[in-house]
């Protein structure tokens, strides 16, 4: 009997461990399309934080303006473009990769519902361009 209650015990404790780490997740995970549209951004747990991938353009392209010239002819599909870290209740911060234009900015991002507003910014967050990712 002791062993029967050892073994009830230790499924009861793998499924509350389990559904603990399910519950962690964070909201932000999931998919997104773009304000215009033509790109979808998966969001997932990557690490201690959110990394985001391309995963489909309406034209795909390849990274024609990265700074690094060996990395212009891969196609920005698959791209991880953002790197986002936890600093608040459903707020990020990190960095964002502008596929168009080859930059990487410091970037912000702050979960709402079914939307993610993303900000990338340069001199130290002086000029900022931000724009709302709805969730697919």
């Amino acid at each position: 009997m002791f062993s029967m209650q050892k073994i009830i015990y230790s499924v009861f404790l793998a499924g509350a461990l389990t559904t603990t780490a399910i519950a962690q997740a964070p909201e932000i995970v999931g998919t997104y399309v773009n304000e215009t549209g033509r790109t979808k951004v998966k969001l997932s747990e990557c690490g201690a934080g959110v990394c985001g991938t391309v995963v489909w353009m309406k034209q795909p392209v390849n990274d024609v303006n990265n700074p690094d010239a060996s990395k212009r002819d891969r196609p920005v599909v698959g791209i991880q473009a953002v790197s986002l870290k936890a600093v608040g209740d459903g707020t990020y911060a990190g960095t964002v990769y502008d596929t168009e234009s080859g930059k990487t900015y410091s970037g912000k991002a702050r979960f709402s519902g079914q939307s993610v507003e993303l900000s990338g910014c340069v001199l130290g967050g002086l000029l900022c361009k931000g724009s709302t990712w709805r969730r697919e």
